[in-house]
């Protein structure tokens, strides 16, 4: 089950299918037409609970507790995901505790880190906190496919999936 709520504790009365923080919600099925540079978002007003999958680019300031697949991640300053990543390239400039399998890894900014990472490129700057190990996989970390999407959803389990242009459907 994934769950939507307002970390600040405001009220939303403006429906399901309404932008907020550059987040929509959908239930369209996935198209295998996202564009490559539309970059999906999960604003500093939400936190997920649930497994996120993702065509394309995500970005996330706010927090997830969750295992998160998608072809490129940016966890964005201030922001909080606990689970296992699955993503071409991984950016991480908050605060992440689990297990990361990406091509491309950086750790930025004041990002803080603990957990695993199976990486074939690390980049940790000055000012991170890594604890943790490193280790190279043996074959490279594929973007997730429209249809391993639709697999995983017809799978029984609980996902949000985001579809291109932000828009995020469960």
């Amino acid at each position: 089950m994934s769950i939507f709520s307002n970390l600040k504790g405001e009220t939303y009365n403006k429906g399901l299918n309404s932008p907020r923080n550059g987040v929509s919600l959908n239930t369209a099925p996935i198209s295998s037409k996202t564009s490559p540079e539309v970059v999906s978002t999960l604003g500093p007003g939400m936190r997920v609970t649930g497994n996120i999958v993702c065509e394309g680019p995500l970005q996330i300031f706010g927090r997830v507790i969750g295992d998160i697949h998608a072809s490129q991640l940016i966890i964005r300053e201030s922001s909080q995901v606990e689970g296992n990543i699955i993503a071409h390239e991984t950016s991480i400039q908050g605060g992440f505790k689990g297990t990361i399998h990406s091509n491309s890894v950086k750790l930025q900014g004041k990002a803080v880190v603990s957990g695993e990472i199976y990486n074939k490129s690390l980049t940790i700057e000055q000012d991170v906190q890594f604890e943790g190990v490193s280790r190279r996989p043996e074959k490279p970390i594929e973007a997730p496919s429209s249809d391993e999407a639709k697999t995983a959803l017809s799978s029984g389990a609980d996902e949000i999936r985001a579809t291109g242009g932000g828009q995020l459907s469960h």
